[in-house]
């Protein structure tokens, strides 16, 4: 489920939302910098590389990867040499998914060109692509959702899961219940699938696996639960969730959930054992907070928020411990900063950004080696 702000603030289909730093890859081998510029040159070609804003201390040069249009959701592949994207572009006019190397190049389309597409994601082999689709809905992009009762987000019901064989083009259906199944990603071991759903009648997260078989509910609270991701080493799932306080605000959820519509403007970060147990809130910040995922160590959760303004349109990047202490603000550009991910050698890290856009509201993929700060002194 995207968020890209500006001209679209966000919406929906993770979602983050993605992880698999328990694969050990050989450090990267990121373009040159080249000279830093305060605006991007249309016709230079890519990959372009600037110089993060002084106060992203984590951040190395920044290689930007694609320019123009919306794209978003950039993650990894197992081997980390690759990079699966939703992006609408011409001659598209919805999303649609498509893949582009680590180190640049020209992004070639894999899903079929048709409907609306969203939430992409390698299997644990990097042989076949998991992404959600309402192609057989139809051939058309569905309908932008009605924005008079306040912003809303769309859940298409005629999302699917689908995957794809990335040699044969072969591709597979492997949801077929009523309703939006959308926000798929995979764990660590490539063994097990987890995915948001409507199918028991509300918007909760279900693990099942790689070929559709063996579904389990995690959640079951009345609410918005999604754009789930699991820890280094499995054994958990960080996610975003929005449970109505008031029976007022759960009445309003589930009549925007009844025309396939939910309002996504205060979200926070969860956490559970990746078996559903456990099940915990980690911020509080009263905020749209989305896209978690984890740290390389498995001990902090990096996520997207329009904090602390919950009326913005300014994303950034914050981390955060699994306890909710030590809040920390990773960007500081201008506009939206989301959709964050590490590879699987744990230092070179993959986000979308309005900054250095061609035009307004554009949101790009941009590649960068993260750098941890030193431990304090003892």
């Amino acid at each position: 489920m995207a968020i890209v702000p500006i001209s679209r603030p966000w919406r929906s289909g993770t979602s983050y939302l993605v992880l698999l730093t328990l694969l050990v890859a050989a450090p990267l081998a990121l373009p040159a910098a080249l000279a830093a510029a305060d605006q991007p040159e249309p016709s230079r070609p890519l990959p372009r590389t600037y110089a993060p804003d002084p106060r992203e201390k984590h951040f190395g040069p920044l290689t930007m990867l694609t320019d123009g249009g919306e794209n978003a959701e950039a993650y990894f592949s197992y081997d980390g040499r690759q990079l699966v994207f939703q992006t609408t572009r011409p001659p598209y006019s919805c999303d649609q998914i498509m893949v582009m190397p680590v180190a640049g190049g020209e992004p070639r389309l894999v899903s079929t060109g048709r409907g609306r597409t969203t939430c992409a994601y390698f299997t644990g082999d990097d042989r076949r692509i998991l992404y959600a689709s309402t192609h057989l809905a139809g051939p058309d992009c569905p309908p932008p959702p009605d924005m008079s009762r306040g912003y809303v987000w769309a859940l298409y019901p005629g999302y699917d899961i689908f995957s794809l064989d990335l040699e044969t083009q072969q591709l597979v259906r492997i949801t077929a219940t009523p309703g939006y199944d959308a926000e798929a990603t995979i764990s660590p071991d490539g063994r097990r699938v987890v995915f948001t759903s409507v199918r028991d009648g509300d918007l909760d997260i279900y693990t099942m696996d790689p070929d559709g078989g063996n579904v389990r509910r995690l959640t079951d609270t009345p609410g918005y639960d999604g754009g789930a991701f699991f820890s280094p080493d499995g054994t958990q799932i960080c996610y975003r969730a929005d449970h109505p306080a008031t029976p007022e605000a759960l009445a309003d959820y589930r009549a925007l959930l009844a025309e396939h519509e939910v309002r996504p403007s205060h979200m926070e970060i969860w956490l559970m054992d990746a078996d559903g147990s456990h099940q915990r809130q980690i911020t509080g910040l009263g905020c749209a907070s989305f896209a978690p995922f984890f740290h390389p160590s498995g001990r902090k959760i990096i996520f997207a928020s329009n904090y602390p303004d919950p009326h913005s349109r300014e994303f950034d990047l914050y981390l955060v411990n699994l306890d909710g202490s030590g809040l920390e603000q990773i960007t500081f550009s201008e506009g939206f900063d989301g959709f964050p991910m590490w590879a699987p050698d744990g230092e070179t890290f993959v986000f979308c950004s309005n900054r250095h856009d061609g035009k307004p509201g554009e949101t790009n993929v941009f590649v960068t080696r993260w750098v941890d700060e030193p431990p304090p002194a003892p």
